[in-house]
């Protein structure tokens, strides 16, 4: 009777815990349609059509010194047109999540859209900002009025006799003052061996450094948004099997502006090629836009908000890619997201894919 009278105690006291929290949920939707017509050696002309189910769900609950705590599980299911089942790929999300006081802790597979701000296509190309959608490892971030700073740890490939250790960490900064701000990002990104008892693939580096400076003119004129960005790009390439090490540095400017529904964003880089690895490692190295291989490349995205609500970001995008000594390449982006805790919880209209 005694242990059944404690099991009884703990089991209600269990109960009572678990009744004082919350069950939380969420799912993100994209449908993402992708038209690529280029004249280029350095990407290939295709058309990317399908789309991502991300449902979660966890519990919620606050401790004595006011941080919030969140535990979710869920999965990103992917599913591209014009296959069958067999050709969809499941991505599972679970992690762990602290916030407090501004600062916020997240352990685990967790969602790329937890960032702060979405990493330029010279680190995160657009293709795979669909296809992969979770971080895998940790993201550590700080808010404040002044600005905010985060750190990603992404383990992209455990070793084993088909895959190679892969992983990356990005740090990423921005202060502001006014109309005013300054930032930067910085990343290293290491590609290593299969297992043991494989062929010596080599070891390779992916090193970024890229301060910035700009100017946000969004309160002071009729405009939405607009601002300019200015920053320099300083990297190193290894390959320790070949013994060769490259030092690719260039300027980059970023410009965008939006108006109502409208919107324009171009970018223009010169400078050595930043990615000399990529024609033998691809994107196993380098995650980003392999347009970044010419030494003049700019690219600009005209763009409209067909839909953009609290929770349902629909837009349409053209965007013109201009490289040396090639022909204009042009892409047609059509990209919807839904997401149901936007519901709740976001004040602001919900950005899309690409953080527009």
């Amino acid at each position: 009777m005694k242990k059944q009278l404690l099991l009884l105690i703990l089991l209600g006291g269990v109960y009572m815990q678990l009744s004082a929290q919350e069950f939380v949920y969420d799912v993100d939707f994209i449908s993402y349609f992708d038209n690529r017509e280029y004249h280029s050696n350095l990407q290939p002309s295709q058309t990317i059509f399908g789309t991502r189910l991300s449902p979660e769900i966890g519990v919620h609950f606050e401790d004595s010194l006011g941080g919030t705590h969140n535990m979710m599980v869920g999965v990103s299911y992917i599913q591209p047109f014009g296959s069958n089942w067999q050709s969809a790929k499941l991505f599972p999300t679970i992690y762990y999540q602290y916030k407090h006081n501004g600062f916020t802790a997240n352990l685990g597979a967790i969602p790329y859209s937890h960032l702060i701000q979405t990493l330029p296509d010279y680190l995160m190309s657009d293709s795979l900002t669909f296809a992969y959608p979770n971080i895998q490892g940790a993201l550590f971030q700080y808010q404040s009025k002044w600005g905010f700073a985060e750190f990603l740890c992404d383990w992209r490939g455990m070793p084993s006799v088909t895959t190679r250790e892969a992983f990356r960490l990005i740090i990423n900064g921005q202060f502001n003052y006014n109309w005013f701000f300054t930032g930067g990002y910085g990343q290293l990104c290491h590609l290593a061996n299969q297992s043991s008892d494989q062929p010596n693939l080599g070891v390779c580096d992916d090193i970024y450094l890229n301060p910035y400076i700009g100017v946000n003119f969004s309160n002071k004129t009729p405009f939405d948004s607009l601002s300019l960005k200015a920053g320099y790009i300083v990297g190193m390439q290894r390959d320790r099997k070949h013994n060769i090490t490259y030092t690719p540095q260039g300027a980059m400017i970023d410009l965008f502006a939006r108006w109502k529904f409208l919107g324009i964003q171009n970018r223009f880089y010169t400078g050595d090629n930043l990615m000399p690895l990529y024609q033998e490692y691809g994107t196993l190295l380098n995650q980003g836009n392999s347009f970044y291989q010419s030494h003049i490349y700019n690219r600009t995205d005209l763009f409209i908000y067909i839909i953009q609500r609290q929770f349902v970001n629909c837009y349409f995008s053209w965007n013109l890619h201009y490289t040396e000594n090639e022909k204009l390449g042009h892409q047609q982006q059509l990209v919807v997201r839904f997401n149901l805790d936007a519901i709740r919880h976001q004040n602001n209209k919900l950005t899309n894919l690409f953080g527009k």
